[in-house]
């Protein structure tokens, strides 16, 4: 009974070093959750939805004009925003009047609902390397579960 025990203990050693091995790096390099907050995205997004990003194309391309993307907040690099490319590197953007061209690795991003949205056209373009990736799944509400939502 006691090897039946042991082999039990080093099946269930065995299984979770495995799962470890794929999950962890899935979720460092290739997707992660992500919890929509605020109104900025309405109507594509709601407060609450529930999406899991996409971080790995951007490695292979950049973001492209439409994409919503999810990226650390200039101004605060521990918050996440979501926000949709509006204008993409050397486009020049009329922001309040004022023509601002966007250098090399730089997005405009605004939100959907520009009523309410906090976006580039207050703090400025969003620099490539502060985009963590894009809306890749919705996975919640259930009603509403969509593949690239928001393209």
């Amino acid at each position: 009974m006691t090897e039946e025990k042991n082999g039990g203990f080093w099946d269930f050693i065995k299984f979770t070093a495995i799962a470890v091995l794929i999950v962890v790096p899935i979720r460092m390099w290739v997707a992660q959750p992500f919890i929509v907050y605020g109104s900025s995205m309405e109507p594509t997004f709601e407060n609450g939805d529930y999406l899991i990003v996409d971080e790995f194309s951007y490695y292979l391309r950049s973001p492209e004009k439409n994409e919503v993307i999810i990226f650390h907040y200039p101004l605060d690099q521990s918050k996440y925003f979501i926000k949709r490319v509006v204008g993409l590197p050397g486009e020049t953007m009329d922001v309040n009047g004022k023509k601002t061209v966007l250098k090399a690795g730089e997005y405009f991003v605004e939100g959907d609902n520009r009523k309410a949205s906090s976006d580039s056209r207050v703090w400025g373009p969003v620099p490539q390397k502060l985009i963590v990736g894009r809306a890749l799944i919705r996975l919640w509400p259930i009603n509403q579960i969509q593949v690239l939502p928001g393209d």
